[in-house]
């Protein structure tokens, strides 16, 4: 079989102490020494950078705080640098050496600690949280009421992720790099369960070229997914900026890296499959292109009754063999078949795809399908030809309703009971930077929040 997918400001309270630096304005006598020590004059700024300098094993989910109690704060910059694996060799090849450079380049915009500063510009706080195991420097700059500035810093180390309670990414869908259809959704699985969800859900943030808002759902504890209030605008970029590094998941279980996942959003492609007039009719960019004459399921058994609602295409095959054991129906069994078909292209979990029925001689007159949407030869072929991952395929007319969950039924949840089995409980805005939430937030806090 030849398979192929698709193209693929909340504040914590910190028990530590605060690194008070102080600055006073010395001046140097004509070849003299520069002034040291304490000066009996007024400090003119004073910065208090929290973690405190020469602090061991925070918390990676401690935000970064800057205060200024005289003057105002002109600028911070925090750098991270992990300690070197156990393992590593330091006798890396140069092209090892090469192509890990070019992968901290291309993650150079995610691992990026930005902030937020008040309007007075007396307080900043980082927005995302620290790596795990690192070695951090805060770098702030103030600036006097008579205009002088002085320079900050405090140096601090972070608490290492321990093996099996490093939170990491499994997988994801798009990948970059993909053309994807309007209706695509962002899905993420994790390889451990995440308690606090809302932290999580924080640290995901999504930018489009063509503004709108969506909203994350859990489906379990490992998978969250991302939908849009509305189907994407077409023809445009997304990027979702997976700031999970030092983000608590669950008790002493942290993220330990940071993704950036960039998509294309193709043209907009709708099909629409009515089982009472046996036609799918597909529209593109808002004007109709196709009209075929079609065969959904006889509706014999639930099993072969195709679902009603809005379905997404999911992957595509150009040979597939269909085996009704793979949706509980064994061999043995009175209603058991085993099916070699072509341009098969799926959109459920319970076995349900459009492809090529040549057997099939009732298209467009008669529903005799085991669920699937069966076409002609030529039909199929153009529909797998022409589709992408996420196109919406809608099915009317059968009595068997598309569970939110089989496959990527997540339109069939309306936008106000999308937002409001997020966690969050608040639409995030694509065309704005940040997210809601803080993912600074400890699972203490969530479960006070829940409570």
């Amino acid at each position: 079989m030849e398979g192929r997918a698709f193209p693929a400001a909340r504040r914590l309270g910190v028990g530590l102490a605060a690194a008070s630096l102080l600055f006073t304005v010395a001046c140097s006598g004509s070849g003299g020494e520069e002034a040291s020590g304490v000066s009996n004059e007024s400090p003119t700024v004073e910065l208090t950078i929290v973690p405190a300098d020469g602090e061991t094993e925070v918390a990676p989910n401690t935000p970064v705080t800057v205060t200024a109690s005289i003057g105002t704060i002109e600028e911070v910059t925090v750098t991270q640098t992990p300690a070197a694996p156990e393992d590593a060799d330091a006798s890396a090849s140069p092209e090892a050496a090469e192509t890990e450079e070019a992968e901290e380049a291309g993650a150079g915009e995610v691992d990026e600690i930005t902030g937020t500063l008040n309007e007075d510009g007396t307080e900043w706080v980082s927005d995302w949280t620290l790596t795990p195991g690192s070695t951090v420097t805060v770098v702030a700059t103030g600036k006097s009421p008579e205009g002088e500035t002085a320079e900050f810093t405090s140096t601090f180390t972070t608490l290492e992720a321990t093996p099996g309670h490093r939170l990491e990414v499994q997988s994801n869908f798009p990948v970059s790099g993909d053309v994807v259809g309007v209706g695509m959704p962002v899905i993420i699985n994790f390889d451990l369960p995440v308690e606090n969800k809302a932290a999580v859900e924080a640290a995901l943030e999504v930018v489009s070229e063509k503004p709108t808002q969506g909203a994350w759902n859990w489906f379990g504890d490992q998978t969250v997914v991302f939908r849009t209030e509305e189907y994407w605008e077409p023809y445009q970029k997304v990027t979702v900026n997976m700031h999970l590094a030092g983000v608590q998941a669950a008790e002493g279980v942290y993220g330990i890296e940071n993704h950036q996942l960039t998509f294309e959003v193709g043209r907009s492609q709708i099909s629409e499959v009515d089982s009472e007039t046996h036609r799918m009719v597909v529209t593109r960019d808002g004007e109709q292109i196709k009209d075929f004459p079609i065969s959904t399921g006889n509706a014999t058994t639930r099993a072969y009754t195709t679902t009603s609602g809005t379905h997404l295409t999911m992957e595509k095959y150009q040979h597939l063999v269909m085996d009704s054991a793979t949706v509980g129906i064994p061999p043995g069994h009175p209603d058991y078949y085993k099916l070699d078909v072509n341009y098969a292209v799926r959109f459920s979990n319970s076995g349900e795809f459009t492809h090529a029925a040549p057997w099939n001689g009732s298209l467009g007159q008669a529903n005799l399908s085991h669920g699937c949407v069966n076409m002609s030869t030529a039909d199929a072929q153009w529909f797998y030809e022409n589709s992408y991952m996420g196109d919406p395929l809608v099915v009317t007319g059968t009595d068997r309703e598309l569970e939110v969950d089989n496959g990527w039924g997540y339109w069939q949840r309306s936008w106000e009971e999308w937002l409001a089995n997020s966690t969050l409980g608040e639409a995030d805005r694509t065309d704005e930077p940040g997210s809601p939430g803080s993912p600074h937030r400890s699972v203490g806090e969530q479960a006070e929040a829940a409570e």
